[in-house]
């Protein structure tokens, strides 16, 4: 009995090589394929060592760690005629889209990282943003009209309240004698703090 070739499971094998072309020609006409991946290192790894220390110098600069304002910008990169300020971005890890849509009627709209580089990380980074806070800009003039309105609500705010203190409810005697006026300082003074025992 002659040896029995097995038969094979499944539908039989298709050739997709041309039929004047075998498996082995195939093999030294294709061409050589690129790596799986790159070289382990690129770079000397000192060489690497120091480029990024001055990568990361560069950013921080003679930064005081003990002190240094993690939020502080240096107010001559500001364009002359805009404001800068930090404005909630993140609460618990989300985006605030409501507070981030009132920010955009009032004028505010995100810095681009592009143009302070050194204030992010290297890496592809649209905004400046910093636990939870990004950096936002609008023109100082509307900044200054929203402010001054501030100020006015503030002042009319303590009119008021003067108003109310000064006058008496019908049927008693005015509060303008000397002894029964109320005395409004309108200084600032600190707190005092009670001290724990």
């Amino acid at each position: 009995m002659e040896n029995a070739v097995p038969k094979r499971r499944g539908r039989p094998r298709k050739n997709i090589l041309p039929e004047d072309q075998t498996v082995e020609s195939a093999r030294i006409a294709s061409p050589e394929r690129p790596p799986l991946r790159d070289a382990l290192r690129d770079e000397d790894p000192r060489a690497a060592l120091a480029r990024r220390v001055a990568e990361i110098e560069s950013v921080i600069g003679d930064a005081d760690f003990d002190s240094a304002d993690e939020f502080a910008i240096d107010k001559r990169t500001i364009p002359d005629g805009w404001d800068y300020e930090w404005k909630t971005f993140r609460v618990l890890g989300q985006e605030d889209h409501t507070g981030l849509n009132q920010l955009k009627k009032t004028g505010w709209e995100f810095v681009p990282a592009s143009r302070h580089p050194n204030l992010m990380p290297k890496g592809n980074h649209e905004v400046i943003e910093r636990k939870g806070m990004v950096l936002m800009e609008r023109p100082a003039v509307i900044t200054e009209r929203f402010r001054e309105k501030d100020r006015r609500n503030a002042r009319n705010s303590i009119q008021i309240r003067e108003q109310q203190l000064s006058s008496a409810p019908d049927g008693q005697f005015d509060r303008n004698h000397s002894q029964v006026k109320p005395k409004i300082n309108r200084g600032y003074e600190p707190m005092p703090v009670p001290k724990d025992a």
